[in-house]
């Protein structure tokens, strides 16, 4: 197949699967059985269909973000996107998160798992050489979507193999968030098991990416052992290094999308492939522009304007040592920034919650090669897993896990030293919090820092609002709750 960046084929499963305001709608008669998936061919249109769901991951990542203590909501007014103001205020409900909201989203990634569970119920139709591949790949990216419905939703109504079609939701109960691990935990041992590191086609799948989306996986469920066995294996035998202290400032840029610090990548293009009514139909990085200064004239020529969402807040500019190398690269501060650069400007009173910084990991660059509306079409990468993130996680699991916190300092200085900033020598629970501190530094502004105070139980501290017991998930839109005929229970607290 070729670059997923510049694939935007459903062919086979736009006649088959479709998205509708009711759940999610699928014919239940499968007409379709007998003349699909008799080729390999047909098994790739599949799969292809199965990776454009991770083009969502943009709302995602921006609203995770949003949620936690590192930003604020921004945007034109308080009743700009409103459904992102009341998860920014910890005041969303399950009422009123339609049209781009949690609604929207839960709907996608059942979409997703469907597309996932349309080639594993047909698995053995067909043979040829290359399908275990092909499965391998399936596998990842169900156990990707899976746990994103995990982390979000915790318990949900999960089929195996099998698609969820409309009248399903009467008779499937929600699944157990031990059940959905545990089906995420094999599809990923059976991709890590399956794959290799040299892919056909940038944006695939490998070995590399099912390992650290496993030892996630564990590390979500404080299964500290068998999380620095899977990122310790990667860590020594795998194909990724962190950028050097030179190559660091480039990292988010197009230019070098794809490199070796990047362990799994979301590939978005500059096609114009829907509109503000069909997100799931976009091939660009929604959140990208929406995350720029609003009416901004750069006059150094390197970034683009945008709609002042997601906003850095004083206190993680704070957490910045004086040296950090990644400041720069994480944070724009546009007043330094005009400064220093004479004739720039930006509409300073036109945004809401404006703290004068910016997301500059995910921000648009002039010359993105926007076609149309820039806000559908950037093309900038998401760097869903980085090699950092994996270091970070194995010092983690070395050090809660009482494993080794000798080993545990080396991954985390390692971070610290591409940084320029000197090592540390901590131990035990002194350790650990340097560890969360250096995530919290290492990975601003992509989406991590809400789920890492809900998974360690810090939460209630960190971000304002925050109920415990409650807000460690999202609600069942409303509207799902009905359509189940009430049969699936809200979260606790909604």
């Amino acid at each position: 197949m070729k670059n997923l960046k510049i694939v935007n084929i459903l062919v086979a499963l736009l006649m088959l699967l479709s998205c509708s305001d009711d759940f999610v709608y699928v014919d239940s008669e499968d007409q379709n059985s007998e003349t699909f998936f008799n080729t390999e061919e047909d098994y790739q249109l599949a799969l292809v269909a199965a990776y454009d769901y991770l083009q969502t991951m943009s709302k995602f990542y921006q609203f995770g973000e949003i949620a936690s203590d590192n930003t604020l909501c921004g945007g034109e007014s308080a009743t700009d996107s409103p459904y992102i103001q009341q998860i920014d205020d910890m005041i969303h409900t399950p009422v009123g998160q339609s049209d781009g909201g949690l609604r929207t989203m839960w709907q996608w990634m059942y979409e997703a798992v469907n597309r996932c569970n349309y080639i594993m119920e047909f698995q053995d139709k067909t043979d040829f050489p290359n399908k275990t591949n092909v499965i391998a790949q399936t596998r990842f990216l169900r156990a990707y979507y899976n746990f994103v419905l995990v982390k979000w939703w915790g318990d949900v109504p999960m089929l195996i193999d099998e698609r969820i079609q409309f009248g399903d939701q009467f008779n499937i109960d929600r699944t157990p968030k031990a059940e959905v691990y545990a089906l995420i935990e094999d599809d990923l041992i059976f991709a890590a098991a399956n794959l290799d590191n040299s892919q056909l086609g940038t944006g695939r799948v490998t070995k590399a990416a099912a390992q650290a989306l496993l030892g996630k996986a564990y590390l979500y469920q404080d299964k500290f052992s068998e999380a620095a066995n899977v990122l310790e294996d990667l860590i020594n035998n795998g194909p990724h290094r962190l950028l050097t202290s030179v190559e660091y400032p480039n990292l988010f840029e197009r230019d070098w999308e794809n490199n070796i610090e990047s362990v799994f990548e979301v590939q978005y293009s500059d096609v114009d492939g829907g509109s503000f009514d069909c997100f799931q139909c976009l091939e660009g990085n929604y959140s990208v522009y929406f995350n720029g200064p609003r009416g901004f004239v750069d006059s150094a020529g390197k970034f683009d304007a945008g709609y002042s969402f997601n906003v850095p807040t004083q206190e993680v500019v704070d957490a910045f040592e004086p040296g950090d190398l990644r400041y720069e690269t994480s944070i724009l501060d546009i007043e330094q920034y005009i400064i220093d650069n004479p004739g720039s400007s930006y509409e300073e009173d036109a945004g809401y919650e404006q703290t004068g910084y910016f997301n500059r990991k995910y921000i648009a660059r002039l010359g993105d090669l926007n076609i149309g509306d820039a806000a559908l079409t950037n093309p900038d990468n998401y760097r869903a897993i980085r090699f950092a993130d994996v270091l970070l996680m194995a010092a983690e699991a070395l050090n809660r896990g009482g494993i080794s916190d000798t080993r545990a300092l080396t991954y985390l200085n390692q971070v610290r030293s591409r940084a320029l900033l000197p090592n540390v020598n901590f131990t035990g629970n002194n350790l650990t919090n340097a560890i969360y501190k250096e995530r919290r530094v290492e990975l601003v502004g992509e989406g991590h820092r809400f789920f890492d105070l809900v998974r360690t139980g810090r939460a209630a501290q960190e971000i304002d609002g925050f109920v415990a017991g409650k807000h460690e998930l999202f609600p069942i839109p409303i509207e799902e709750i009905e359509l189940s005929g009430g049969r699936w229970s809200q979260n606790p607290g909604y």
